[in-house]
């Protein structure tokens, strides 16, 4: 594979299959993408502009515009007037499983710090007891926690685990996932039902993530419970839009 120097960074050459049904733009826009989420392209580096770039991949300047675009849409590439298409932080793709995003930052090597913004031990509000199946009134903790994802805020995570689940110390949350302590405790999450969802972000949210108020925001709550079918976990939990995304497998 042949590479040369762009905006201080390597740009391998991308392989094509011209055979395949899968289009050229998506062959070229995963590669890229692969380059950046591996750190082959580095953050801030820029791409050659698209005319030259189309040439060397020999394709079409509407296909090389279509894969930059698909990666613009993405976040990890940025149309900048006068400076080019820089190379910007990747979005946290999340595949929608049941795993915490703690454990998908650290599987990705993204770096994940935890702020623990509130923290206390009461009786659930009905809406959480019902979710839960516990009774009214049952003592939960509940916690919001503001998840770092590269020195970046990335996301605002409230979450409630009943105390006769797992009695949580706030201490452990700092250095470790949620879905950490719960496994620990011999509390595996084994089923959820998920709710993804959007909205624009308040002025505090807006404050607390790096982000201009109406931002928009991607919103998502959780019930998991274990394979027992006790209810261990519920949360609500917020996330810039720019750097993060579900991502789903569909088959039929």
């Amino acid at each position: 594979m042949s590479e040369r120097t762009v905006g201080g960074g390597f740009v391998p050459d991308v392989a094509l299959d011209r055979t395949s049904p899968v289009p050229l733009y998506f062959q070229v826009a995963t590669r890229l993408q692969q380059l950046i989420e591996a750190g082959e392209l580095p953050v801030g580096g820029k791409l050659e502009n698209e005319i030259d770039l189309a040439e060397r991949l020999g394709v079409s300047r509407p296909t090389m515009r279509r894969a930059i675009q698909y990666l613009v849409e993405r976040g990890m590439l940025v149309r900048r007037r006068g400076v080019g298409t820089e190379i910007v932080h990747p979005k946290v793709r999340r595949p929608v499983e049941l795993s915490s995003l703690y454990d998908d930052l650290a599987k990705t090597g993204q770096q994940p710090r935890t702020e623990i913004r509130s923290f206390e031990v009461g009786p659930a509000p009905d809406h959480i007891a019902e979710a839960l199946g516990i009774p009214e009134g049952a003592e939960i903790t509940w916690f919001e926690r503001l998840r770092y994802a590269g020195g970046e805020p990335l996301a605002i995570m409230q979450n409630a685990v009943p105390v006769a689940v797992l009695a949580i110390d706030r201490d452990d949350l700092v250095s470790n996932g949620l879905y950490e302590l719960l496994r620990a405790a011999g509390c595996v999450p084994r089923m959820a039902n998920q709710v993804v969802g959007a909205r624009t972000a308040s002025a505090g949210e807006a404050r607390v993530l790096g982000e201009s108020r109406g931002a928009p925001l991607l919103t998502m709550t959780r019930t998991a419970w274990d394979a027992a079918g006790r209810g261990v976990e519920y949360g609500s939990h917020i996330y810039r839009a720019d750097r993060y995304s579900f991502e789903l497998t569909l088959t039929i």
